[in-house]
């Protein structure tokens, strides 16, 4: 049976845990991998899965996700079911500005769910780092007759606390709904793990309206889908758990387990990042048959300049994007965005550098985030002394200095009169 799906991608969040990358931007358009954005996987995972039919729904600092979307996201295809469209807060409440929940912001547009008619709605978040065949969860949904699908990963039982967690019986149906609870239930068998819900779900459409219209109607509910809806569905619904584990991309190995990634601090995107450059990544971006898709630049090819003792062009474990030029600098274990220019003598090493950075002669540079757009002078030292980083940049408690970038000047096109 041929289905009609709806998406709606939550991306209006604040992202505080990642300050000060958020500091001026959502945390979905936090740069990623080099030329990447977060939003760019979850909606790649949407059309890879041939789910054409999506729409946004930002809040939050959302100028730069807008501009990304529509630079790399936004198409006009032949048939109407084909498009990605960001939506704006709508405030269609009275007195409400914003949204209050993620089913909320989900109830503002139900006009949306009932012009369209689908048969299922999928509701996925737009801050999370992984690779997912949805088409898969969505057939499993089908399997089970379920009226949610909640889409579900093991994590190690300290984090229980970061996440809603589940309890199901031997076929999956969810008996037990945990919100960020410390003590929440271990899996059977595993004391060490908990089932976490990775925050998307599956809804049937007509399931999906009888929830919100009833959630809106109470004034005690937090609006939420995990805090509210999905607890209160227990027991009274067909809701099931999909174990994320069982999730296989086109074009992988079989052996490559699947890859989820909450990148909701500073630590948690570093240590991502650092998936990304390693020998044998287990984020796989090298898979022509599960492409990530983004924003088509013009950028140059990248370039290494120079073939001297102490001054050559060098990156080794290392991600380049278009249009870097190493002259005569080296990087190490880094991730270099967007036109990174590299000056001679400079040492980079545990790097992630955002686009147009200036690194100068002789710098030397450790575990640090360079911001975009930030020119840093030469002979400066980044990562060596956490107190005197301090002074001058945001540290963070493991010790990653961030140092904060500088808005690009808006370029205006002039007109001979």
């Amino acid at each position: 049976m041929q289905l009609r799906v709806l998406a709606f991608v939550l991306a209006g969040g604040k992202g505080t845990r990642l300050y000060p990358l958020t500091k001026e931007r959502a945390k979905p358009a936090v740069l990623f991998g080099g030329k990447y954005r977060i939003v760019d996987f979850v909606l790649s995972n949407l059309i890879n899965s041939g789910i054409y039919s999506i729409y946004v729904l930002i809040q939050f600092k959302s100028q730069s996700l807008l501009q990304h979307l529509r630079e790399g996201w936004q198409f006009a295809g032949i048939l109407q079911d084909q498009f990605i469209i960001p939506v704006p807060a709508q405030m269609r409440a009275p007195g409400e500005a914003w949204y209050r929940g993620t089913a909320d912001a989900i109830y503002h547009n139900l006009n949306l769910i009932e012009q369209s008619r689908p048969d299922v709605v999928a509701i996925f978040g737009a801050d999370h780092i992984y690779r997912m065949n949805i088409h898969a969860m969505i057939q499993y949904h089908q399997e089970k007759q379920a009226e949610v699908t909640v889409a579900a990963i093991p994590v190690e039982r300290e984090w229980a606390a970061e996440f809603g967690v589940l309890e199901t019986d031997d076929d999956g149906r969810i008996i037990g709904f945990h919100e960020k609870d410390p003590d929440a239930p271990t899996i059977p068998g595993a004391p060490g793990h908990v089932f976490a819900s990775m925050g998307n779900y599956i809804f049937s459409t007509s399931t999906l309206l009888k929830e919100l219209y009833a959630d809106a109607a109470n004034d005690k509910s937090g609006h939420d889908f995990g805090k509210n809806i999905l607890p209160s569905m227990v027991g009274r619904s067909a809701m099931f758990a999909y174990d994320f584990q069982t999730n296989r991309i086109p074009g992988d190995p079989s052996d490559l387990e699947p890859y989820w990634r909450d990148v909701g601090t500073l630590e948690a995107y570093f240590e991502a990042s650092a998936d990304v450059r390693a020998v044998s990544p287990a984020l796989n971006l090298y898979n022509p048959q599960w492409p990530l898709r983004t924003a088509s630049y013009a950028d140059p090819p990248a370039k290494f300049t120079f073939d001297e003792d102490g001054r050559r062009g060098e990156a080794i474990d290392s991600v380049v994007s278009g249009g870097c030029i190493l002259s005569g600098g080296m990087v190490r274990r880094t991730v270099l965005g967007r036109n990174v220019f590299v000056h001679t003598g400079a040492v980079l090493e545990d790097c992630v550098v955002f686009d147009n950075c200036d690194i100068g002669r002789r710098c030397r540079i450790r575990r640090a985030i360079v911001d975009k757009n930030v020119k840093i002078p030469p002979d400066t030292t980044i990562g060596f002394d956490l107190e005197q980083d301090r002074r001058k940049y945001w540290v963070s408690e493991s010790g990653i200095v961030v140092v904060e970038g500088r808005r690009s000047p808006v370029q205006l096109s002039s007109l001979q009169v």
